[in-house]
């Protein structure tokens, strides 16, 4: 008959084993949970530039995914008056390897527009060609719902969009990502008019009356299509500055 010090010390001893084995396998997940967060990060990014890309973006693989953001993509991170973080700044402000993709979008949102931190993509096509990719975040119907949008180097005209979301109804305001005839009616948008001022694109029930700035609604949500018009607005005129030094002066 065991002892109750050698009952006790066994239970010890098989605690610490399975804490040990726990942490150990949450450390071994968390690595790869990262990786794959990562990777489906950049996969959305480059969904706005799907139509510009040298493969089957419908079949690209993990690898091509990779390979183009180590060969094609500059990335950086700006504020909203264009300004461009060092990586420096960025590793002080635990960014980890000071890259736009670690960045905490869900957080960043949450902030003051002067604080908040602003990922900027540079695709750069094999034929010389570029397209800024930016960033947009809001609220749908249910939850929150976001979008990479990808614009000519005019940084003006939209070449190109890739928007997902939490928990927006399947057939409904879920079709922002699944319907792809509804996003590519944004490409040949424009953010500014020929004048110079910022109007955006606006999601319009009842059908766009301009397809320069404007996009059907989906019919039956009318509320998700709000939350892309407000985020498109708003958010994308966070990175105005920057458009500004590349386009020149704009009128507000």
């Amino acid at each position: 008959m065991h002892s109750t010090g050698a009952t006790l010390r066994f239970v010890l001893i098989m605690t610490t084993i399975v804490a040990m084995l726990l942490a150990f396998l949450q450390n071994g997940l968390k690595s790869k949970h990262e990786f794959n967060e990562a990777l489906y990060s950049k996969k959305a990014t480059l969904g706005a530039v799907a139509d510009h890309i040298d493969v089957d973006y419908s079949k690209i693989t993990n690898d091509e995914v990779t390979e183009i953001f180590e060969k094609q993509i500059e990335q950086f991170v700006v504020n909203n008056k264009g300004e461009k973080f060092s990586a420096e700044a960025l590793a002080e402000r635990g960014i980890r390897e000071g890259k736009a993709e670690n960045l905490d979008l869900k957080a960043e949102n949450k902030l003051d527009e002067d604080e908040r931190m602003l990922p900027l993509y540079i695709f750069n096509k094999s034929d010389g060609s570029k397209y800024y990719i930016v960033y947009a975040r809001g609220k749908g119907l249910w939850d929150e719902i976001w979008g990479n949008i990808a614009l000519e180097d005019d940084a003006n005209t939209i070449a190109g969009v890739s928007f997902d979301h939490t928990a927006e109804t399947p057939g409904l305001g879920a079709e922002i990502k699944d319907n792809k005839a509804w996003v590519k009616q944004f490409i040949g948008t424009k953010l500014y008019t020929d004048e110079g001022g910022w109007r955006s694109v606006t999601v319009r029930k009842g059908g766009a009356k301009d397809r320069n700035y404007e996009v059907d609604a989906i019919s039956g949500a009318t509320i998700t299509g709000d939350g892309v018009t407000d985020m498109m607005e708003e958010d994308l005129w966070a990175y105005n500055d920057y458009f500004t030094k590349v386009r020149g002066p704009l009128k507000n």
